[in-house]
């Protein structure tokens, strides 16, 4: 059955079809008037094609309310364009129209422009007119691009033997480090179910039930703080979970899928699999951060003993690090005073002490008169420092210094351009470990409380908790946590005692995670999986600095969504479906 608007789409006449008599319909993108005769570019998701509108006076009578992005249906004859457009792929045609109707019109002042390659709109405007928004090119392309990555994991996924299911949305709370979105029960009154922060518990249900290798694109919902690489409220992962496996399985199918899903879709190279292994701990004390862009050449030194034999207070009692800059004496005195300037107002450090070594190997710098030849002589082999490099130093309490020391890095990679480029850069980081201190001094968990710690009981009873390591780990590109996963605890009793050293009791375990308690008592196998991040992921493969442009309908900075208005107040009947009732304090 023809279609009565359109019997080609906007991208696939060419020269082949001229003569034919046609019908589009889309977007009008652009209309320029030449007096007697005018050209309008019509658009859908295809591409572009030059209409041609002559002074006939019905076609002109059409033309009145014809406006930029209203949709239009258009009949007419394909002719060769005598002045052509290589950019598009219908450059060399258009179509003399003999037939114009309206479909849809357009308030004649549009909040943006739609079309701008500079996007200068603010992005809580954008927002709010989002099906606007969309229709940006490269913006409609992010989406786009997103469907096709979603269909090449499930390529993936399926060749490799995974069952994809489906886990419920209403569910319970759990405890995976985030806020639960709670959900009142209208026919249990005072009682509430928990948007997933994960299908964490499903999927390991899934193991006990039988089911081999499982995946699903889940949605996950947490109450947590907006960044620029994390949507607030809700996101994608590609979950999946394998039965009788361990951690070298795990990495085998990321190993496998994840390089294909970036060589299809991306244009930077990739770096090979098996992907480079980075212990958490050294992690932090190389790079920062437990998220290392490897991009980046430079590396933190703990320097610590070697300037404490100084006589310079800003070091007394603190922990040290230093960064050797490989050529960086050539910078002028200006960048390093910006450095200084960036340490105190951004990172809050207390200042940033620094050296340069010129081609005699002599010191000049912030704290050069302090160095003495036996400082220089253990610097220049902790650090290789050679004529002609320069070394920052930050000083404070360990974890701060660590954390600042890491940003330190990747600002001076960026100001200095040292960044591998055109490359994504994987890595592993591994041996997490099972237990941390938490603010308060109490021993909470690192990362994963559902984790296999290594070593087993044996490890849990008789070292101590911080010196206990996970069968956890992360998937890191460039800077980005990309997935996250861990081989699980199936022993019911090793659970238990994981929480307790927690400060748990066998009874929170028993009613919390009750589910699962119960069903490891039912020949459990051992199991192991990951989740990568499906909306982190794609930013990545877009070269995009914000997660909210590769995803559809976004919620802004402050977690609402301006188009739908949500989150909104509801009356007082839904309310008292649900048995709530409101207390809010005045202000």
């Amino acid at each position: 059955m023809k279609n009565k608007y359109r019997t080609h789409n906007c991208g696939e006449l060419n020269k082949q079809n001229i003569g034919e008599m046609v019908r589009l319909a889309g977007w009008v993108q652009r209309v320029r008037n030449l007096g007697k005769m005018q050209f309008i570019d019509l658009r859908d998701e295809a591409g572009i094609t030059q209409l041609v509108i002559n002074a006939e006076e019905t076609l002109q009578k059409a033309m009145k309310d014809v406006t930029t992005e209203c949709t239009i249906s258009a009949y007419g004859k394909v002719v060769e364009r005598a002045s052509k457009n290589p950019k598009i792929s219908t450059g060399e045609i258009e179509i003399e129209v003999k037939e114009l109707e309206v479909l849809g019109k357009c308030k004649n002042v549009l909040p943006f422009e739609v079309n701008s390659d500079k996007n200068e709109a603010r992005e809580d405007l954008r927002l709010e007119y989002r099906f606007l928004d969309l229709r940006n090119e490269k913006l409609h392309q992010n989406i786009v691009l997103r469907s096709e990555i979603l269909h090449t994991i499930r390529e993936e996924m399926r060749n490799l033997h995974f069952t994809e299911v489906q886990t419920p949305i209403l569910a319970n709370s759990s405890p995976e480090g985030a806020r639960d979105f709670l959900v009142p029960s209208r026919l249990h009154p005072g009682e509430f179910y928990a948007l997933p922060q994960a299908p964490q518990q499903f999927k390991q249900l899934l193991m006990v039930s039988g089911f081999n290798r499982y995946y699903q694109i889940a949605p996950c919902f947490r109450d947590e703080d907006p960044r620029a690489d994390r949507s607030p409220g809700e996101f994608y992962q590609m979950d999946f979970e394998m039965a009788f496996a361990e951690q070298e399985d795990v990495f085998e199918v990321m190993e496998t899928v994840i390089p294909h899903i970036f060589e299809k879709h991306a244009s930077w190279k990739t770096s090979p699999a098996p992907f480079t292994r980075i212990p958490y701990r050294e992690a932090m004390e190389k790079y920062g951060t437990d998220k290392p862009d490897l991009r980046n050449p430079l590396v933190i030194v703990d320097v610590t003993e070697t300037m404490h034999k100084m006589e310079f207070r800003g070091f007394a009692g603190k922990t040290v690090k230093a960064i050797c800059v490989k050529n960086g004496a050539q910078n002028s005195r200006k960048f390093f005073d910006h450095m200084v300037e960036y340490a105190v107002e951004e990172l809050g450090a207390g200042g940033l002490a620094w050296i340069k070594c010129d081609e005699t190997s002599k010191l000049s710098g912030s704290i050069a008169k302090f160095v003495t030849e036996v400082v220089q002589e253990q610097l220049t082999k902790q650090l290789d420092m050679q004529p002609n490099d320069a070394v920052f130093f930050l000083a404070d309490d360990t974890k701060k210094v660590i954390k600042m020391a890491g940003e330190l890095r990747m600002e001076l990679g960026r100001r200095l351009d040292l960044l591998e480029k055109d490359i994504y850069r994987f890595c592993w980081i591994v041996d997490f470990p099972m237990y941390e201190l938490s603010d308060e001094g109490e021993i909470d968990f690192c990362h994963n409380p559902f984790s296999m710690p290594q070593g087993g009981m044996k490890a849990l009873e008789e070292k101590n908790p911080l010196d206990v390591y996970a069968y956890q780990y992360d998937l890191v590109c460039n800077g980005y946590e990309l997935a996250s996963g861990a081989v699980r605890n199936h022993d019911p009793e090793l659970m238990v005692k994981v929480f307790e050293i927690a400060g748990y009791q066998r009874e929170d375990v028993e009613n919390r995670f009750g589910a699962l308690f119960h069903a490891f008592q039912y020949g459990a196998p051992p199991h192991a999986g990951a989740a990568p991040g499906i909306d982190r992921m794609i930013m990545l493969i877009e070269h995009e600095d914000n997660i909210r442009n590769v995803i559809a309908f976004p919620k802004n900075k402050k977690a609402r969504d301006l188009l739908m208005r949500a989150p909104s107040r509801v009356d007082e009947k839904q309310l008292k479906d649900v048995h709530i009732k409101i207390d809010l304090e005045t202000k």
